[in-house]
């Protein structure tokens, strides 16, 4: 277990499925939460301080300010939890869609790469859209639940058909917009005062579309988020046919770190979309 220096633990955090997770005191009385576990990736910490940092340049949403940081944890500031009120839901649906719109430099990057739990995701910037889903993506997925069992070979190759044939898929070419990466319902933190925190990124620019999916994919959030995006900034048309499209990436990492169900469940929509 790493700390910052000086810091004393108050209690254990519980729900963590990777890291460690502590309520701490710091040496000048403030409290804290700290994530940490032997064997972080070098630089792990870091790239998620930078991305909460980059989600937070557009003022739209909070993000928890970083305190400390070392090669085997992350201090952040502590948060009191409560539960979004109605204005909390509109605030997220509202605050993602500006800062979703305020971009990124290419489709990818942000960082080196994205990790989800152990895995670690390659972030090189692609020319476009439908190249990144595909390579970045969709294929060293498909080839990490083939090698390791996850997905059978026909089940795998349903998924590269679906790489093959993302340009149709896609729908409209957009900008690269800001994404949280890795936005399911447990990484919307509501404080006490019933409005929204992002929590644990995997950032880079991408489609929009990926986060909305992913955050309708695990429930969680009510339809006023959706319609607060939506005033901010509607979805292209037929983002209902893409929704499960764009479930496959969530659903691919988490058959491959969890098993169960998730490996049925992305090989059902990968049929769907390859044809």
């Amino acid at each position: 277990m790493s700390l910052p220096s000086g810091a004393r633990v108050l209690r254990a955090i519980g729900g963590g499925d990777i890291n460690q997770a502590l309520r701490v005191e710091l040496p000048r009385g403030e409290q804290a939460f700290v994530k940490t576990r032997a064997g972080a990736r070098p630089g792990e910490y870091e790239a998620e301080a930078q991305g909460l940092r980059w989600l937070a340049e557009p003022g739209a949403l909070r993000t928890p300010r970083v305190l400390d940081i070392g090669e085997s944890h992350l201090a952040l500031e502590w948060i009191e939890r409560g539960r979004l009120d109605r204005a909390g839901e509109e605030e997220l649906g509202g605050g993602l869609a500006r800062t979703h719109r305020a971009g990124a430099r290419s489709f990818g990057a942000a960082g080196a790469s994205s990790t989800f739990g152990s895995l670690a995701l390659s972030n090189e910037p692609a020319p476009d859209w439908p190249t990144f889903y595909a390579e970045r993506r969709l294929r060293p997925l498909a080839a990490l639940a083939r090698e390791r069992g996850v997905l059978s070979r026909a089940e795998a190759e349903s998924v590269e058909r679906v790489a093959d044939a993302i340009g149709d898929l896609a729908g409209p070419p957009e900008p690269p917009s800001r994404l949280h990466g890795d936005l399911w319902s447990g990484n919307v933190l509501a404080g006490q005062d019933g409005r929204p925190w992002l929590i644990d990124p995997s950032v880079y620019g991408g489609h929009r579309e990926i986060d909305l999916a992913m955050l309708r994919l695990f429930g969680g959030a009510g339809s006023r988020v959706f319609a607060a995006y939506d005033e901010q900034w509607p979805l292209s048309g037929g983002w209902e046919d893409r929704v499960e499209l764009y479930q496959l990436l969530p659903l691919l990492v988490h058959a491959l770190l969890f098993g169960g169900s998730y490996g049925p469940a992305a090989s059902r929509i990968a049929r769907r979309y390859a044809g």
